[in-house]
């Protein structure tokens, strides 16, 4: 397999769309008592999938013609076949960090235009498709495309090590790894915006996976929860009129998380990794990786680091804990509240 390389929002607010998806929700959504790691069985998992079916339906609910306005930036609608979609690693290279070495894989994939990343720590984890023989190619084609074991040397000219073994891939058996699968975002990534936590839980998955020994970052890039960059900021306005980010999402003809993992579950797939434990507060990823077949043996919660302490309700940067409290209130997110928040009103 192989791959080559009038936007305007109709601003019509939905009738009382803040009342009636409470309506929807409210029956099946509940707040979780506690934060630590959740192992998968029968039981737990309905735990942390309960609810979740309403945020399922309510991803595809608004994806109709006349609810969505689609920008050439947004995703498509994705297909329900996960066997449709095909990834291929065009590309891995050594990235070293001021913690450590990680190796980062850039996909391309047959269900849409964009490059989705993973970044590897530990040399037990290898893309199939990037060690994959290709017609014509010689060593020197290897070794630039990534595809060779070990660690590069000035002069090398061999994408393998001699021996046949690798020095560097232990041979102790690793639990499964840790993987986050995460969801690009400009706005609190690279500019750090104090709305989301999102360039928080991407430093911290990092820094979680480097303890562990070995894991992955999935990088999406799907902005926005799915809606693109343009919708966002787009969102973030109506945000400062009072509505908190579903409202948001739905004033713009979109629902309230548009996200798909599918090319997520074949980047696992590709990487040999069918049982993981997940960092997650969010059950309908859980839900998808699942039915894709991934087996999730835990879920790893992702706790906000300004939910890890006392919280003055009146300090500057109240507009993440808003937005957390939005997650778990309107979107089943598992997380408990800190007290000091629970009787703030949501902006």
């Amino acid at each position: 397999m192989g791959f080559h390389n009038t936007e305007e929002a109709i601003f019509t607010q939905p009738l009382d769309v803040s009342t009636s998806l409470k309506t929807e929700t409210s029956t099946t959504i509940t707040k979780p008592s506690n934060v630590t790691s959740t192992k998968c069985s029968t039981s737990s998992k309905k735990n942390f999938t309960n609810g979740l079916t309403n945020n399922h339906i309510l991803r595809h609910s608004f994806r109709t013609p006349d609810a969505i306005k689609t920008p050439s930036n947004t995703p498509p609608t994705f297909l329900k076949n996960n066997n449709s979609v095909k990834v291929e690693c065009q590309v891995r290279a050594r990235i070293p960090t001021s913690t450590g070495e990680f190796f980062l894989h850039l996909y391309r994939n047959n269900r849409d235009n964009k490059e989705h990343l993973a970044v590897v720590y530990g040399d037990n984890i290898r893309s199939n498709s990037l060690d994959a023989s290709r017609p014509e190619e010689n060593e020197m084609d290897r070794i630039i495309r990534g595809a060779y074991k070990g660690r590069l040397k000035p002069g090398q000219i061999k994408s393998d090590i001699s021996d046949g073994d690798d020095p560097n891939i232990s041979s102790i058996q690793l639990p499964p790894p840790l993987v986050r699968i995460h969801s690009e975002c400009f706005t609190g990534e690279t500019v750090h915006s104090a709305r989301c936590d999102c360039g928080e839980q991407l430093d911290e998955a990092m820094r979680l996976i480097q303890l562990e020994g070995h894991g992955v970052v999935i990088y999406l890039r799907q902005e926005g929860r799915g809606i693109g960059l343009a919708d966002k900021l787009r969102a973030y306005n109506l945000q400062d009129l009072g509505y908190d980010t579903v409202t948001a999402n739905l004033f713009l003809k979109h629902p309230p998380d548009l996200r798909n993992y599918d090319v997520a579950t074949k980047i696992l797939d590709d990487l040999n990794l069918s049982t993981i434990r997940l960092l997650t507060n969010n059950p309908d990823k859980i839900e998808q990786i699942e039915e894709a077949g991934i087996k999730v043996i835990e879920r790893v919660p992702m706790i906000p680091i300004t939910w890890q302490n006392n919280l003055d309700s009146n300090r500057i940067g109240k507009e993440v804990d808003q937005y957390l409290k939005v997650k778990v209130e309107r979107m089943g997110h598992l997380l408990s509240i800190p007290e000091t928040l629970l009787h703030i009103d949501n902006i």
